[in-house]
C-alpha cells in the first residue's frame, strides 16, 4: 500500500473531491477521496506505480490538471527487531533512519537499487543497501551545438528504472550539475566553441547513492561567422573577410570551402580573412566559411557567399571599321567561361557617356559624330551584368564626313585653285589632304582651310584631285571626294608669222610649249573674213613647229591667233598681226596712151596699177620698135637704150621711176595717172632715156613692180622681181627731124614753148585732181598764221561752199611727213605690235623704251609730239594690244608719265578699239610694273581714274590719273565744241601740277585722229592766249611731221577750226575767259556738268 498526501490552495477547495489514478503498465484504476490524502492498497510489492491526483468539482464532471508521482513498492520486509535510532541528537524527529541488517539470503546484491521495507505499525523505515549503481556506459554526444549539447548513455543495471542521473558540467573552474530521470539530457546555456567536460552519475535513493561517474570531453560548436563579404574580386583571386562574436574566437581557425560546380577544395585561415587564388576568371564560386576549434574537429555552421570572379580583361581590341558616324570594334577573350559572357561598351566623348551591350566579341557603334575623338572601353560581364572585368580601352577619331561642293575656282596652266565645304560640327579642327595625280605620279598637299592653290602642275594635263578631310589626330581621314580637270595648255613660245615669198600663204612658226597638248587651233581673220585650221600635237618641248596656211589674199593683213589644245581645254590665244607676201601686181587691162611729142620723143600716159598684190614700188616704161608688138617682156627688162642703139634689141627699158604707196589694202586702187616723157635724154638707175629715131613706129608697155631688184649696175633682174606688164600700146609714128627743113627752127621753138605751156597747165590741173607727174617734186606750205581779230572772216570764207576752203587746206596736208622712214615699225619682229599697218611711227620721233635684252624690245607704236612750250609735251600712242599692255605700262614708268588721256571706248560698234589695260579692283602686275586703282569717278561724258604705279623690287611709286573721254565717236567729232574744250581744261589744270618734264600720254585707237585733234586744241588755246594769233594749218602740219595722219579726217580738221571760232567768240562775249577762272578742273572733277546755256549760243554742233 501507499499513503499519499497533497495540498490545494484554491478558495473553493472545500467543495473539491479528488480522483486518484493508479497506473502500473497497462493496468489503470481510479480511486476517490474527499480529503487531501489517501491510502492506496492492494498494490504489488516491488512494482513501479504512477499515481496521478486530479481535483474534481461539479459532481465529478470537471477536473483540474493531474499531478503525478512515480514510485516503487518494496519487495522485501525488515526484521522485526526494533532498530536503534542513530540520530541521537534529534530523538524526537517524526522520521528516523535506522540501519538494519540485511539478511544475505533475502537481499541479493543488485547495485544501486532502492530497497523499501514493509513498515511496522507506527513506524516508517528506509533501508539503504550497501551496493552502488554500476557506471553508465556508451556515453556520447547525440548533438553538439553552439550553446547546447544533447548527451545520451546506456545503463545495464536491472534496477536502472529507478535511477536518476546527475550530470556534472565543467568548463575550467565553472561547475554546474544537472539531473535527468532518463538516459539522456539536453544541456543548454553553454558557451560556443568552448571545451566542456560532462560527467554522468547514476543515482538512487533520492540522490543519496551514486555510481561511478563516466566522463566525455568536447567542444561546443563555434557560432556561425557573420558579415562575410568579398573585399576584393579579381579575375583569378578573391579576398574574403568576416567577423565572429564568440568569446572563444581567439582560439578559432577557419575552414573555407571553395566550390565550383563539382570541384571542391578547402583552405584554412587563422584570421578572419583570406586571399583565395588560382580561380577561374568569370566563374561562379560558392565560398563557405566555417569557424573551427579542437584542432579542426569541431566546426561551426558554415556561412556562404556566392559570387563570380571577374572576367579577364579582353584583348586584341581593335577597330575593324571606322566610318564617319559608326565604328565596328572587335576583340578576343581567352577565358574558359567566355561563352557565358556579355560585354559592356562604354562610349565617351568629352562629357558625353553612353553604354552599349553585346553578346558577342564585336559591336557596331552608331550615331557618332564625324571627325570626333571617342574613347571606347570594353568590359567583359557575367552574373547578369553585376560582375565586370577590367575595361580595355581604345581611343580613335571617327572619320570626317566627305567634303561637299568640291569645285575649281581657277584653272591655269600650272596651277589650280580648289574650294570645298564641310558641314561637320568638328570641322574647325580639320586639316585637309589633297591628293594630286596625273596617271604617272601622285603627290599630296595639305591645307588648314577649305581651299587650296595647287601649283607646279604640267600644262594641258589631266589631273585627278581628291580632297580628304583629316581629323585632329592628323591620321584619320574621311572618304575622298574627287574632281578631274585638265590644266590649261601652255601658250606657244616665240610665235612668228612670215609671208611666203611670192605666195599668198603664211608660214607660222612657234616653239612646242611645255606640258601636254593635243594639237593647236589656228584662227586667221580680218574685218570681213575668218577661218580656223588645226594642226597635230607636238611632243618635244622647245622643238620648232611650222605650219603653212591655206592660200590667202596677197598683200593683206590678217590677225592670226594660235591656241594650244588639250582635250576640252584651250590655252589663251597668242595673237600676231601678219602680212601676206606681195606678188606680181595684177596686169592692167588698158594699154598706156602714147603720143608723139617730138620727132624723137613720146609721152606715155598710164594709170596706176592695182596694188592689191602689194604696194607698187616702181614702174618701168618699155619701148619697142618691133612691128609685131611687145611679145614677152620679162626677159627684156635688162635691155637698155644702149643695146637698142647698138641694134642688139628692138625692145628696151627707157625709164624707171619708184613710187611710194603706203596705204591700207582698202585704199590700194587709186585713180592716179602718170605721164612719162620718153626720149628726154635723162638717166634713171642704169637706164638712159635716150632720144628716139624719127620716122619710126614705137609701141610702149608699162611694167609695174611690187618688188624690184637691181644688179650692181642698176639693171633690173627680172627673175627676182615681182612684175606684170600692161598691154602693148598702139604703134605711134614719130615725125621727121625739124632740123632737116630750113626755117623750121623757129616753128620748133614755138612748138616747144606750146608743149611746155600745155605741160604746165596739165600739171596744175592734175594736182587739183590728185594726179601726179612723177618728174615734179612739190613742197607744201608749212604755216598759215592768222590774227585772232581776222579769224572770223577767214573762217566764214573757208566755210563757204560746204567748207570747200577747209577741204583744200586739208588736201594740202596729206603729203606732210609721209616720206620719213619707219624702219623700226616695219621690222618683222615689230609688225605684231602695230594695231594698224598704215599707222606706223616715224623713226625720227618714236618713243624708245629701255633695252630688255632684244634689239626690238625698245619698240612701241608711239611718238613724241610737240606742245606749245615743249617739243616733247605729249606722247601720241595707239591703244594697247593684248601683247603690248606691258610695254604700255613700261613706257608710263620709264617716261615718268602722270597723266593719261584716253579718247576711245574699248569696244566701239562691236569691234575692239583698245584693250582694257588697267585693273578694276585688285592690284595687277604688268611685267614688273604693279598697278592699283585707288579711285574711279564716272560722269556722263568722261570718267576719271587714279592709279598707283610701282615697280617690283623698288621702293619707288607714283600716281597716274587717267582722263577717259567717252563721248567721241571713231572717225567723228564730239557733239559740241564746249565738251572737248572743257575736257581739255580739266586735263590742263591737273597736268600743270606735274613735273615739267612729264609728257601727257594721249591715245585713242590708232593714236592719230582723235589724239591729233586733242593735242591740236591744246596748242591752239595756248597760241591764242600767248600770241593772239591762230595757225590751225601750221599746228596740224607740225603734228604730221612727227606722226602720220594726225587729225585723220576732214571733219576733224573743220571741227578744230570751229573750236577756235567758238573760243574767240566766247572771249568777245566776255562770258568766260579762256582758262575758266571760276570753274577749276577740280570742280569739274567733282561731278561738274556744264549748264544748259554754256557755250551753246555759238557752239558747234557736229
Amino acid at each position: 500500500k501507499v499513503n499519499l498526501t497533497w495540498a490545494v490552495s484554491d478558495a473553493a477547495s472545500n467543495s473539491y473531491t479528488y480522483r486518484i489514478e493508479v497506473v502500473n503498465g497497462a493496468s489503470v484504476r481510479n480511486l476517490t477521496s474527499d480529503v487531501t490524502k489517501t491510502e492506496i492498497t492492494d498494490l504489488i510489492p516491488g512494482t513501479m506505480y504512477n499515481f496521478t491526483v486530479f481535483a474534481v468539482v461539479n459532481g465529478g464532471l470537471t477536473e483540474g490538471e493531474g499531478v503525478s508521482i512515480s514510485l516503487s513498492t518494496s519487495k522485501y520486509t525488515t526484521t522485526k527487531s526494533k532498530p536503534k535510532p542513530t540520530n541521537k541528537k534529534n530523538p524526537f524527529l517524526p522520521h528516523h533512519t535506522y540501519p538494519f541488517p540485511v539478511h544475505t539470503s533475502t537481499f541479493p546484491r543488485e547495485p544501486w537499487e532502492f530497497y523499501q521495507t514493509d513498515v511496522l505499525a507506527g513506524w516508517q523505515f528506509v533501508v539503504l543497501p550497501f551496493t552502488e549503481p554500476s557506471p553508465i556506459h556508451d556515453l556520447k554526444a547525440e548533438y553538439v551545438g553552439t550553446e547546447k549539447v544533447n548527451l545520451t548513455w546506456a545503463v545495464s543495471d536491472a534496477a536502472s528504472n529507478s535511477y536518476t542521473y546527475r550530470v556534472e558540467v565543467v568548463n575550467g573552474a565553472s561547475v554546474r550539475n544537472l539531473t535527468s530521470d532518463v538516459t539522456k539530457i539536453e544541456i543548454t546555456e553553454l558557451l560556443p566553441g568552448t571545451m566542456y567536460n560532462f560527467t554522468v552519475f547514476a543515482v538512487v535513493n533520492g540522490s543519496l547513492t551514486e555510481g561511478e561517474g563516466v566522463s566525455i570531453s568536447l567542444y561546443t560548436k563555434p557560432s556561425p561567422i557573420h558579415d562575410l563579404k568579398a573585399e576584393y574580386i579579381g579575375a583569378e583571386k578573391v579576398n574574403l573577410m568576416w567577423a565572429v562574436s564568440d568569446a572563444a574566437s581567439n582560439s578559432y581557425t577557419y575552414r573555407i570551402e571553395v566550390v565550383n560546380g563539382a570541384s571542391v577544395r578547402n583552405l584554412t585561415s587563422d584570421v578572419t580573412k583570406i586571399e583565395i587564388t588560382e580561380l577561374i576568371p568569370g566563374t561562379l564560386y560558392n565560398f563557405t566559411v566555417f569557424a573551427v576549434v579542437n584542432g579542426g574537429l569541431t566546426e561551426g555552421e558554415g556561412v556562404s557567399i556566392s559570387l563570380y570572379t571577374k572576367p579577364s580583361p579582353i584583348h586584341d581590341l581593335k577597330a575593324e571599321y571606322v566610318g564617319a558616324e559608326k565604328v565596328n570594334l572587335t576583340w578576343a577573350v581567352s577565358d574558359a567561361a567566355s561563352n557565358s559572357y556579355t560585354y559592356r561598351i562604354e562610349v565617351v566623348n568629352g562629357a558625353s557617356v553612353r553604354n552599349l551591350t553585346s553578346d558577342v566579341t564585336k559591336v557596331e557603334v552608331t550615331e557618332l559624330l564625324p571627325g570626333t575623338m571617342y574613347n571606347f572601353t570594353v568590359f567583359a560581364v557575367v552574373n547578369g551584368g553585376l560582375t565586370e572585368g577590367e575595361g580595355v580601352s581604345i581611343s580613335l577619331y571617327t572619320k570626317p564626313s566627305s567634303v561637299l561642293d568640291l569645285k575649281e575656282e581657277y584653272v591655269g596652266m600650272t596651277s589650280v585653285n580648289l574650294t570645298w565645304a564641310v558641314s561637320d560640327a568638328a570641322s574647325n579642327s580639320y586639316t585637309y589632304r589633297i591628293e594630286v595625280g596625273n596617271g604617272v605620279s601622285v603627290r599630296n598637299l595639305t591645307s588648314s582651310v577649305t581651299k587650296v592653290e595647287i601649283t607646279g602642275l604640267i600644262p594641258g594635263t589631266m589631273y585627278n584631285f581628291t580632297v580628304f578631310a583629316v581629323a585632329a589626330d592628323g591620321q584619320t581621314e574621311g572618304e575622298g571626294v574627287s574632281i578631274s580637270l585638265y590644266t590649261i595648255p601652255a601658250l606657244v613660245n616665240s610665235f612668228q608669222c612670215e609671208s611666203v615669198a611670192n605666195q599668198s600663204s603664211l608660214m607660222l612658226k612657234w616653239e612646242c610649249p611645255s606640258g601636254n597638248n593635243s594639237g593647236f587651233k589656228i584662227k586667221i581673220f580680218n574685218d570681213t573674213w575668218e577661218k580656223e585650221e588645226w594642226t597635230p600635237s607636238c611632243l618635244r618641248e622647245g622643238s620648232e613647229e611650222t605650219f603653212i596656211t591655206a592660200p590667202l589674199d596677197y598683200y593683206s593683213t590678217y590677225m592670226v591667233t594660235i591656241t594650244t589644245l588639250s582635250n576640252s581645254s584651250e590655252s589663251p590665244s597668242v595673237q600676231k598681226m601678219c602680212n601676206t607676201s606681195i606678188t606680181d601686181p595684177p596686169a592692167p587691162s588698158k594699154a598706156p596712151l602714147v603720143e608723139a611729142v617730138s620727132h624723137n620723143s613720146l609721152s606715155v600716159e598710164f594709170s596706176d596699177f592695182e596694188s592689191v598684190h602689194g604696194p607698187l614700188k616702181a614702174y618701168a616704161v618699155m619701148i619697142t620698135a618691133d612691128e609685131q608688138g611687145c611679145g614677152s617682156l620679162k626677159s627684156k627688162l635688162n635691155n637698155t637704150y644702149r643695146d637698142f642703139k647698138k641694134k642688139m634689141t628692138v625692145t628696151y627699158v627707157t625709164y624707171v621711176i619708184e613710187t611710194e604707196q603706203a596705204k591700207s589694202p582698202s585704199f590700194h586702187s587709186q585713180d592716179g595717172t602718170n605721164i612719162i616723157n620718153v626720149g628726154k635724154g635723162n638717166t634713171m638707175y642704169g637706164y638712159e632715156n635716150g632720144p628716139l629715131i624719127p620716122l619710126r613706129s614705137y609701141r610702149a608697155s608699162v611694167a609695174g613692180f611690187t618688188n624690184i631688184t637691181f644688179t650692181t649696175a642698176k639693171i633690173i633682174v627680172g627673175e627676182d622681181s615681182y612684175v606684170s606688164f600692161s598691154p602693148c600700146s598702139e604703134a605711134v609714128l614719130l615725125p621727121q627731124d625739124p632740123g632737116v627743113i630750113a626755117g623750121a627752127v623757129i616753128g620748133c621753138l614755138l612748138a616747144l614753148l606750146a608743149v611746155v605751156a600745155i605741160g604746165g597747165f596739165i600739171f596744175w590741173r592734175r594736182r587739183r585732181k590728185d594726179k601726179r607727174n612723177t618728174e615734179v617734186s612739190f613742197s607744201p606750205i608749212k604755216s598759215k598764221m592768222i590774227k585772232v581779230e581776222n579769224f572770223e572772216s577767214y573762217f566764214k570764207k573757208q566755210q563757204a561752199d560746204s567748207s570747200c576752203g577747209f577741204a583744200e587746206e586739208y588736201e594740202e596736208l596729206k603729203s606732210a611727213g609721209v616720206h620719213q622712214p619707219k624702219f623700226a615699225a616695219e621690222l618683222a619682229e615689230n609688225r605684231g605690235k602695230n594695231r594698224y599697218n598704215n599707222v606706223l611711227p616715224y623713226d625720227i620721233s618714236r618713243v624708245k623704251l629701255s633695252d630688255q635684252g632684244s634689239a626690238t624690245d625698245d619698240y612701241i607704236n608711239a611718238n613724241y609730239m610737240p606742245g606749245y612750250n615743249s617739243k616733247k609735251a605729249f606722247i601720241a600712242a595707239q591703244g594697247p594690244l593684248p601683247n603690248t599692255i606691258e610695254d604700255f605700262w613700261r613706257m608710263i614708268w620709264e617716261k615718268s608719265i602722270y597723266s593719261i588721256v584716253m579718247l576711245t571706248k574699248c569696244v566701239e560698234q562691236a569691234r575692239t578699239k583698245c584693250e582694257q589695260y588697267w585693273p578694276d579692283k585688285q592690284s595687277k602686275s604688268y611685267g614688273d610694273i604693279i598697278v592699283t586703282m585707288v579711285s574711279e569717278v564716272v560722269l556722263p561724258e568722261w570718267t576719271i581714274r587714279d592709279f598707283t604705279v610701282e615697280k617690283s623690287n623698288t621702293p619707288e611709286s607714283h600716281t597716274v590719273r587717267q582722263f577717259h573721254f567717252t563721248s567721241w565717236p571713231d572717225h567723228g567729232v564730239p557733239e559740241t565744241t564746249d565738251l572737248l574744250i572743257n575736257f581739255r581744261h580739266l586735263v590742263h589744270e591737273y597736268s600743270s601740277q606735274n613735273p615739267i618734264d612729264s609728257p601727257i600720254l594721249v591715245h585713242c585707237s590708232a593714236g592719230v585722229g582723235r589724239t591729233g585733234t586733242f593735242i591740236a586744241i591744246d596748242r591752239l588755246i595756248q597760241q591764242i592766249e600767248m600770241e593772239n594769233t591762230v595757225d590751225v594749218y601750221g599746228v596740224v602740219y607740225d603734228l604730221r611731221m612727227h606722226r602720220p595722219l594726225m587729225v585723220q579726217t576732214e571733219d576733224q580738221y573743220v571741227f578744230l577750226n570751229q573750236c577756235v571760232m567758238d573760243i574767240i567768240r566766247s572771249q568777245k562775249d566776255k562770258k568766260t575767259d579762256l582758262i575758266y577762272q571760276n570753274m577749276t578742273a577740280m570742280a569739274i572733277y567733282e561731278n561738274f556738268t556744264p549748264g544748259p546755256g554754256f557755250g551753246k549760243a555759238n557752239g558747234y554742233h557736229a
